[in-house]
């Protein structure tokens, strides 16, 4: 991981948020190569699931929601996790997370059952010395309006005398009911938005809704670099069927080979990721079927993306709540039904970190000379293929280089680097998984050909400067 972080802020890939300032409790900034690629893999999956496939739609929401949206959903009573303090150093932690702690949600979400054995110990100071576990509630709030922005403002004077209680209980209500939340999960919105999307696509059963955009979470824990944040990116799905007439089974199961084919096709690793079923008495209480893709980090087998069948928990909640109908009709068998949804759900930063580790390589090249490269895919690298003159005092060959490069960063993520030797520049774009460079010399400038070299291979080749492209197009699509 010390590597993995080292590279990504010497090659522009993820910054420290805030740093000039200390930074802020695990939050990362996305710097020119790394949102690059997280557009990159984005992309490849909004073609992978949406635009080749004619059941699936997609929809951007807002962030902030109406509240009541997380009332009904039960976020806003059951979204928690124990937290637990040291008594010793004050440090607080997820009291599940350590080992010798026993702790579970009473039926219904009222408390907590636990148990501290002597072999439990605080993760900072290491030491057996705990509060009381209580429930912390995950959703970040926040407020909209000039009654709540930061704090409290009165106008002035308005509480000069002391007797004006119910005037304050007023304004303090007011702030209450301006409270709104930063959504912890992208789904909510499809559920809400389901009715709209059906009369304005017009979608038969089966159909999904595909959905890309940022989530927030008050994690009690964050960390190890990107994994665990406040603030991250989703990519999920809702996948609404027919329960009487269509298989959730099979419906399930091709959902889950896409999931497993798109991993393949970014450069995420078979070997390193394992399918765990969720069992009963760990899902959730609406799902009959729960599967967590795990991927092999450094610092343990942790959830990379998951695959739940929700039922129609969510736009039930929804239809109660709101008086709205949410129901669907079904042409086919010629009555309305609430639909059932499995959901696929990926998240970004999680999926790029695991990318970057598997992609990650560092080769012997002999006499202690060691090559640090990405083997990315082609399809989702931040620069396809990088253009460099032999020497940059040279106008003849900076002009020719220029050319080529014009001509390609039309077609191809480019880029142009004449800083320093060439195996330098090798060097800088195989730490930025650049597939092909390509080196204009003296002799281009004759025989109208190049030097193309493979970043997985270092092998180098002449191409036609004429052949160029349908080169490209053979080895950047495979």
């Amino acid at each position: 991981m010390e590597k993995i972080e080292s590279l990504c802020k010497r090659r522009g890939f993820v910054f420290p948020g805030s740093e000039i300032y200390g930074g802020l409790s695990n939050s990362w900034d996305y710097g020119s190569y790394g949102v690059q690629l997280k557009k990159n893999i984005t992309d490849h999956w909004w073609k992978f699931f949406v635009e080749r496939r004619d059941d699936m739609v997609g929809l951007d929401a807002a962030i902030i929601m109406n509240p009541k949206t997380w009332e009904s959903s039960g976020h806003l009573a059951n979204f928690s996790d124990p937290l637990i303090e040291c008594k010793e150093c004050n440090h607080r932690s997820r009291a599940d997370q350590i080992p010798g702690i026993d702790v579970k949600m009473k039926e219904g979400g009222l408390g907590l059952s636990y148990s501290i054995s002597l072999e439990a110990k605080c993760p900072n100071c290491g030491k057996s010395n705990f509060s009381e576990p209580s429930i912390f509630n995950l959703m970040m709030e926040t407020g909209i309006g000039p009654v709540h922005l930061g704090g409290l403002y009165f106008n002035a004077g308005m509480f000069e005398n002391s007797g004006e209680k119910d005037k304050k209980r007023e304004v303090i209500l007011k702030i209450n009911k301006a409270a709104v939340y930063l959504r912890p999960e992208t789904a909510q919105a499809i559920f809400v938005d389901f009715p709209n999307i059906i009369s304005s696509t017009r979608k038969k059963l089966p159909f999904g809704v595909a959905q890309i955009g940022k989530s927030f979470r008050n994690e009690i824990t964050p960390g190890n670099f990107i994994f665990r944040t406040r603030e991250f990116e989703q990519m999920e799905i809702e996948y609404f069927f027919n329960p009487k007439k269509d298989d959730w089974n099979k419906l399930f199961d091709e959902l889950k080979l896409s999931m497993e084919e798109w991993m393949v096709s970014v450069g995420i690793s078979k070997e390193k990721v394992h399918a765990v079923e969720i069992p009963d008495g760990e899902r959730a209480h609406y799902s009959k079927r729960t599967i967590d893709f795990e991927f092999e980090y450094p610092f343990g087998q942790k959830e990379l993306f998951g695959l739940a069948y929700r039922g129609n928990y969510d736009l039930s909640q929804h239809q109660e709540f709101s008086g709205k109908d949410m129901s669907y009709f079904d042409s086919e068998t010629n009555e309305k039904v609430i639909p059932h949804v499995i959901e696929p759900s990926l998240g970004v930063d999680r999926g790029l970190l695991a990318i970057l580790l598997y992609s990650y390589q560092e080769e012997e090249l002999g006499e202690g000379d060691v090559r640090i490269v990405l083997k990315l895919k082609p399809t989702i690298a931040p620069v396809q293929v990088a253009v460099f003159p032999l020497l940059k005092n040279k106008p003849e060959l900076v002009a020719k280089a220029r050319e080529i490069y014009d001509a390609l960063k039309m077609e191809w993520r480019a880029e142009f680097d004449d800083n320093g030797n060439v195996g330098k520049r090798y060097r800088r774009q195989d730490e930025i998984g650049t597939p092909y460079c390509i080196t204009v010399d003296f002799d281009s400038l004759e025989d109208g050909a190049v030097t193309v070299r493979d970043r997985d291979t270092m092998a180098q080749e002449r191409v036609k400067i004429a052949d160029l492209k349908a080169y490209l197009l053979d080895n950047l699509n495979k």
